[in-house]
């Protein structure tokens, strides 16, 4: 058990030397796998260990108990299963002093190979099939619910030596295995087939009874349609975290781009293995596991040789995750077994198949999209090479696979369909209906009807009847109802026609509204978007008739295009075409709400709203879809709308450097254009689409309950934070239109000396990035805390810019204007007042206290900001620098992280000035965190520079020590954003010696822009660090003794 108490419990199983282990469920004492494993069994005297362990992140994992199930045990059972059953764990040996290691579920059965057994009469046996052994788990110690399992896949069919010494016995218990009747069944040998010689459409016979095996293209079809008919879930699969390796649409329906895929029929997988060079391809049959919720099969193939690994036996488990007719998932899990290091890893390949746009000709496309990953199951040494070269053999791959495709099916090009656009919306028609049928469709109702009819009836009644006399309070000219009845009447008449009325004026009105917008089109050069309007399923019906008037309207960038009205209809056609004028960046957000319309001074009632991301949703996916409206009303009734939405820039190349170059004027300075491989790792850190472009990036702190060191990325819509310190990664993006306001506040102590840049986000916004906000007020605003930037100004200005362009009204953007040039007015100069600089267009704050800025270290600030390319976060790898054996006891060796004063005089005599720090504070159990800020003297860095830094201390387990981690920023040196800083310091108590301490200093640097200095730049930090450290252990040594 951990100090926090709780555990990361994992399990490992050994049969003979097959080894697997199960997953680490982190920090719990009640876990639940619900993994299955199969192992093939040679010998029945041997057994099944099966140890459960706690994962420890730094040290040796903790060993937590163990049991071990006999084989024959196993066989020898009812039905050759032992049933799901609890077993108690031991302790590794009787000394143990802890007796109760707990309890873990397991179901262990044996499984049978081939489930036809050819036994020939006569002869004795001379090889026979080996025995699976399928052991499925579910929690250690008491905590789930039990889940049912499936038998695993087939294995292949292989031949065992002759058993001389006990051949009757060994015939025997197979013979148990396979057929009840024993004394009936005649036994032979059994001859194993070559693999070389079958081929591909033999299908292995399957294993388990609950498995029903497709062999058929007929079959694989119905196997397809059932699949379909059960709930998907609604799930969108995110592409894998090690790549995509192909994205392309082709001009293929998806339903038969899966057939052609994955078919057995199919012949594309055999052309596939022959142009790889592969051999000895074996395709197993489709089968339902789990009880028929789940559809594998297993692929073999001897892969070929390469210059530097010998040919391999490869194993595909490949296994639907969706098929829903318009959209198929399969996760393909590779293992080579006999590579090295091969039983440590497997390799994940998920293959997408998705709805393309339709094409020009008015075909479907498909959209192929295969990404990949690395799994481990054992930590090794050798990841970063394994994964190294599976990136190349992927890559080298899916080139073979993609021009073998191309073969067969047509690629498209989405500029090609983009061209089709033209056509499309050309041949959109809006149904064009006579005023007269309308107001037949709008006026034929009960209401109306009905009033009608009375109105005649009464017309009738007063040409037939005689005048009444006057009595009562009548008079001449007034004649009142006589009685109850007459009153009834003429209430009902007077409210009949009130209603009839009022629905003449709303058509009236809504006539006048015939959607003016439509064919309208857009001016300018730009990023030109177009929706397409083509009909409502199932809105919400408001009107007492049953029904509803709708029409739609559509918002971007503070523009509105509004449709026609519909009457009394759930399922309106509308078949209008809307352009937005030109923008110069692309729209972030396009809103869609629908109306019911009840007159032209009513208030109008929404049926439901969408809003469509841009940055979250690729455009291709946009040219032919259904929105699912949001709200009460639409939700209940599952209503939606189909749209067809095109965004295109007319603009060509040079949009990206206009855009900019307005940028420099905004913000005074020059900015630097990134190259495509820097826009492409900021797409793939944050998952935005092909368009967006980085403008800068700045190495900043992000303040919540403690600083965290990070960067901050800047593109025409978004500002994104990224940092990854000490292992946890944090990440968040916002659009600028969601900010309300940007305020700069003076630097305060817990800013370490920096001003503090706070944006305020609108009311409902952002949720996603909650996570990065430091406070939200009572009306769901979130406020995000910025500060250390190395060039502030630089900083402050772009963002300003940024914002004013998106989010700011040309009213807004006025008012700032005015109110910048009375500060202006009011300021004598920059150089005097360089606070000028911080006032937020909102409000203006009082910012006396900033120290003036050096110019000098701003524009080589700027320098390091703009240069280099971003290359994305990766794990920091880390190099022993310092190890050596103190003379101070560990208790001592802590003063220096504990903000004592011998922490302070250290720092100091090691030539750090200013220094000061921030009060430890809990992070979570048993880890403490805390912030430094100094700057080094002339004879450290003849640079000067400021360093911020964030350690995190916590105790070593089940050892007297601790272990603290620091990861640096320099800021005002040359390339310091480049890269951070991370040191690690482990130091414990020396058992063999009354007074001393071991200790061991590892550093690693993280680059985040590539330079070509980088090697000169680890081999400067690392001299300089050990000789820091020789001095700083040193003055901590002389402390102890004078102390003393």
């Amino acid at each position: 058990m951990d100090p926090n108490g709780f555990s990361d419990p994992y399990v490992k199983l050994q049969l003979g030397r097959q080894r697997i282990r199960t997953k680490v469920v982190k920090k719990c004492l009640n876990p639940s796998w619900c993994e299955e494993f199969t192992f093939k069994v040679d010998d029945l005297k041997e057994e099944i260990v099966i140890s459960v362990f706690d994962e420890d992140k730094y040290l040796i994992d903790d060993f937590i108990g163990h049991i071990k199930v006999p084989v024959i045990r196993v066989f020898e059972a009812n039905d050759k299963s032992l049933g799901t059953s609890w077993y108690t764990l031991q302790p590794r040996n009787k000394k143990a002093k802890n007796k109760d290691c707990g309890e873990i579920l397991l179901t262990i059965s044996f499984l049978q190979n081939n489930s036809l057994l050819d036994l020939p009469s006569g002869g004795d046996p001379v090889s026979s099939p080996r025995k699976s052994f399928d052991i499925a788990m579910d929690s250690p110690l008491r905590a789930s619910p039990l889940r049912s399992f499936s038998p695993m896949r087939s294995e292949e069919v292989t031949t065992s030596k002759e058993e001389k010494s006990h051949p009757s016995t060994v015939a025997r218990r197979i013979a148990q295995i396979f057929n009840r009747n024993v004394d009936t069944a005649p036994t032979n040998s059994v001859e194993q087939p070559n693999v070389t010689e079958l081929s591909e459409s033999t299908n292995p016979v399957g294993l388990g009874t609950n498995s029903v095996e497709q062999s058929s293209s007929g079959n694989f079809e119905e196997v397809m349609k059932s699949l379909e008919m059960k709930e998907q879930g609604g799930e969108v699969l995110s592409n894998l975290p090690g790549g995509t390796v192909l994205d392309q649409l082709y001009a293929i329906a998806p339903r038969e781009m899966n057939l052609l895929l994955f078919s057995p029929e199919s012949d594309f997988l055999k052309s596939l293995t022959d142009m790889q060079g592969s051999t000895n391809l074996q395709i197993g049959p489709w089968k339902f596991e789990n009880g028929g919720e789940s559809l594998k099969r297993v692929v073999t193939y001897t892969k070929a040789a390469s210059k530097l690994i010998k040919a391999l036996k490869t194993i595909e488990e490949q296994t639907y995750l969706i098929a829903d007719g318009n959209a198929f998932a399969v996760l393909s899990s590779v293992s080579t077994p006999d590579a090295p290091y091969g039983k440590n890893f497997r390799v994940e390949v998920l293959y997408c198949i998705m709805r393309g746009p339709e094409q020009p000709s008015g075909n479907q496309s498909s959209r192929l999209v295969v990404s990949w990953r690395v799994n481990f199951s054992q930590s090794t040494m050798m990841k970063g090479m394994i994964e190294g070269g599976t990136r190349q053999g992927i890559k080298e791959s899916f080139e073979q696979y993609a021009n073998l495709l191309s073969q067969k099916v047509n690629p498209v090009d989405v500029n090609d369909i983009g061209s089709g656009r033209g056509q499309f919306l050309a041949s959109l028609q809006v149904e064009s209906q006579s005023d007269w049928k309308l107001a037949v469709q709008y006026f034929a109702n009960f209401t109306v009807i009905s009033t009608i009819f009375m109105g005649l009836y009464v017309v009738m009644h007063i040409c037939l009847a005689m005048p009444s006399t006057i009595q009562g309070l009548e008079f001449v000219g007034l004649d009142l109802p006589d009685s109850i009845g007459e009153l009834i009447v003429c209430g009902v008449l007077i409210l009949q026609g009130k209603q009839v009325l009022e629905s003449i004026s709303r058509f009236l009105q809504a006539r006048v509204q015939k959607g003016t917008d439509h064919g309208i089109k857009a001016q300018g050069d730009g990023w030109l978007l177009t929706v397409a309007l083509i009909e409502g399923s199932n809105l919400a019906a408001v009107d007492s008739s049953g029904f509803s008037d709708p029409y739609v309207v559509f918002t971007c960038n503070g523009k509105s295009k509004t449709s026609s009205i519909k009457f009394q209809i759930s399922d309106p056609h509308w078949n209008e075409i809307f352009e937005f004028d030109a923008m110069d960046e692309p729209p972030s957000m396009l809103d869609v709400e629908v109306f019911d319309f009840d007159g032209p001074f009513a208030e109008a009632t929404s049926l439901g709203h969408a809003e469509i991301n841009f940055l979250k949703t690729n455009i291709s996916d946009l040219s032919d879809v259904w929105i699912p409206l949001r709200g009460k009303l639409a939700q209940a009734c599952q209503s939606k709308l189909h749209l067809r939405i095109f965004l295109d820039d007319t603009r060509g190349s040079n949009a990206v450097k206009d855009y900019i170059t307005k940028m420099e004027k905004e913000v005074g300075k020059k900015i630097r254009l990134r190259s495509p491989r820097t826009n492409s790792s900021f797409q793939k850190l944050f998952g935005l689409p092909p368009e967006e472009f980085l403008i800068n990036d700045f190495s900043c702190h992000l303040k919540r309950r403690m600083p965290l060191q990070g960067r901050l990325f800047l593109s025409a819509r978004i500002i994104g934070f990224h940092a990854d310190l000490f292992g946890h990664k944090t990440k968040f993006f916002f659009l600028w239109e969601d900010i309300e306001d940007i305020q700069v506040i003076p630097p305060t102590l817990s800013s370490m000396g920096s001003p503090i840049i706070i944006m305020t986000l609108r009311p409902g916004r952002g949720f996603d990035a909650r996570h990065g906000a430091r406070t939200q007020d009572e009306e769901g605003r979130l406020k995000f805390h910025f500060h250390s930037f190395v060039s502030f100004n630089v900083a402050h200005r772009t963002i300003m810019a940024l914002w004013k362009a998106r989010a700011l009204t040309p009213e807004q953007k006025v008012q700032i204007v005015e109110e910048e040039s009375e500060d202006n007015g009011i300021e004598t100069s920059e150089e005097e007042s360089p606070a000028k600089n911080l006032q937020g267009p909102g409000r203006v704050l009082e910012a006396n206290s900033l120290q003036p800025i050096n110019e000098e270290s701003e524009a080589k600030g700027l320098q390091s900001e703009e240069s280099g390319s971003f290359l994305g976060l990766e794990d920091v790898n880390m190099s022993k620098v310092y190890s050596s054996i103190l003379s101070v006891p560990t208790s001592f060796f802590m003063e220096l992280f504990r903000g004592s004063e011998i922490d302070q005089r250290v720092m100091e005599r090691t030539g750090c000035l200013d220094y000061s720090h921030s009060p430890w504070e809990s992070e979570k159990p048993d880890v403490y965190q805390r912030q430094l800020y100094y700057k080094f003297e002339k004879r450290i860095s003849r640079y000067g520079g400021v360093v911020t830094s964030t350690q995190q201390k916590s105790r070593l387990q089940g050892r007297n020590g601790w272990l603290i981690e620091e990861v640096m920023t320099l800021h005002g040196v040359p390339l310091g954003d480049y890269f951070t800083l991370h040191l690690r310091y482990q130091v414990e108590d020396l058992p063999s010696r009354s007074v001393g301490c071991s200790i061991q200093v590892c550093v690693g640097i993280a680059w985040l822009k590539y330079t070509r200095h980088q090697k000169r730049i680890t081999k400067n930090i690392t001299s300089n660090l050990q000789q820091r450290l020789m001095v700083m252990f040193s003055l901590l040594e002389k402390e102890y003794v004078s102390g003393t």
